[in-house]
């Protein structure tokens, strides 16, 4: 959420921030409810003054024997008891409309963020390994792990409808072995925290971490209230909504392994064979609580921790930074990373890592505080997906299938197989 003192000192450069990511102006609107609100406020204050000082009158009428004058007060302390009812109506009324708006605008991105109007306009940092070449036409994943039958889309729409997926067998144990590496790796060597959090939350969760209300539809709710997170990002960074972190605490590195829900309903059409673009998926999540000044350091470190997966697994990749045009809404910046997948001849997103600012530690009241200060801040949050396990079983399948139509282990994954180093069985 936005700071209104900032609007209030800046409204031009803030709508300058919000025309730059394509949104409306919004400072005027903002401003003219803020000065109706604190006029409202003041009135409050003024009158509740007023009453505080006429009930003390009452007494000293009442003690002098001037009944007419106590009796008049009385009724003055009555209409201005009304009064204070109706101002603080009209006062929580408009402290909603404000929070209405602010809630509702997207967070202002840093200033090297690039221009531009879709992912076509994002700006190349780096690329890692050199795409395989194959001397026999390429399968895309589901081709391989279907002909395998270890891949079962017919029986999982059976059961559940379209975008889900039920693996069996060798490919089950693969990404198992995904998911435990990442965990292992990013525990072991990058120095982060292993979490396991519920998979269900309070729409407080949600809006905590800007799912809710904008994003609602890209969500399943429950009928008694709950969502299935669609990241645990929202479990780890609402971990410590509410509190006030000491800054001696931080960096505070989390990682977590779930299962993670999407309704996927802006995307009719895309991605419909397959599993690139599932309901219920797997992945590894990163989360960083930061001060302020470390933050964009951290974006960097949690990008490479990312990276460092796919170099391990020896997956050619590269590294982008979105444009305005393509970043998300909670986000200042954001790093995506993109591995090469043969069967499709493309680069596709496998990993997003992003610095938020104090966007959401405003929205969940988070703050933390020095050694020795009275003063509080909000700390930065960061998230990053480390990696989708998904995604990145589609990517080991089209980037180690063999010409019969098996799939070599890579050898990082060897210790996590139980002895399997090729996967070509018909179970």
């Amino acid at each position: 959420m936005h700071d209104l003192k900032f609007i209030r000192e800046n409204p031009s450069a803030f709508d300058a921030g919000l025309d730059r990511i394509g949104a409306d102006p919004a400072a005027t609107e903002i401003l003219a409810l803020d000065t109706q609100h604190r006029a409202i406020m003041t009135e409050a204050q003024d009158a509740q003054a007023r009453r505080n000082e006429a009930s003390k009158l009452i007494g000293r009428a009442k003690s002098q024997g001037n009944e007419e004058e106590a009796q008049a007060l009385m009724l003055e302390v009555a209409g201005l008891k009304s009064k204070l009812a109706e101002l603080e109506d009209i006062e929580r009324s408009l402290a909603a409309d404000i929070e209405a708006i602010l809630v509702s605008l997207p967070n202002l991105v840093y200033e090297d963020v690039p221009l531009g109007s879709d992912e076509a306009d994002n700006e190349l940092v780096r690329t890692w390994g050199e795409p395989r070449s194959f001397d026999f036409k390429a399968k895309e994943h589901f081709e391989l792990g279907e002909a395998m039958g270890l891949m079962d889309f017919e029986r999982a729409a059976k059961i559940s409808g379209s975008r889900f997926v039920v693996l069996k067998g060798g490919l089950a144990r693969l990404e198992r072995a995904l998911g435990q590496f990442m965990l292992d790796l990013h525990t072991r060597e990058h120095g982060m925290t292993e979490m396991l959090t519920p998979a269900l939350v309070r729409s407080s969760a949600m809006f905590g971490t800007t799912q809710l209300p904008k994003f609602a539809e890209d969500s399943f709710r429950t009928t008694n209230d709950y969502w299935l997170i669609p990241t645990s990002e929202v479990t780890l960074t609402n971990l410590h909504s509410g509190e006030i972190v000491p800054e001696e605490d931080l960096p505070i590195r989390y990682t977590s392994h779930t299962q993670c829900f999407r309704s996927e309903a802006g995307s009719a059409g895309r991605d419909t064979r397959g599993m690139i673009r599932q309901h219920q998926f797997e992945k590894v999540e990163m989360v960083a609580i930061t001060k302020p000044e470390d933050s964009d350091a951290e974006l960097e470190r949690m990008t490479l921790c990312a990276e460092e997966v796919l170099k391990r697994l020896e997956l050619p990749y590269r590294v982008v930074k979105l444009c305005t045009g393509d970043i998300g809404f909670a986000a200042k910046r954001t790093f995506d990373i993109e591995v090469w997948l043969p069967g499709q001849g493309v680069y596709r997103e496998i990993s997003s890592c992003s610095v938020t600012g104090d966007f959401q530690a405003r929205r969940m009241k988070m703050r933390c505080r020095g050694k020795g200060e009275k003063k509080t801040r909000f700390p930065h949050t960061l998230n990053g997906s480390g990696l989708a396990v998904g995604r990145t079983l589609v990517a080991v399948l089209e980037n180690y299938q063999n010409q019969d139509g098996s799939v070599t282990v890579p050898d990082v994954l060897h210790p996590y197989m139980g002895g399997l180093t090729v996967i070509d069985v018909k179970e």
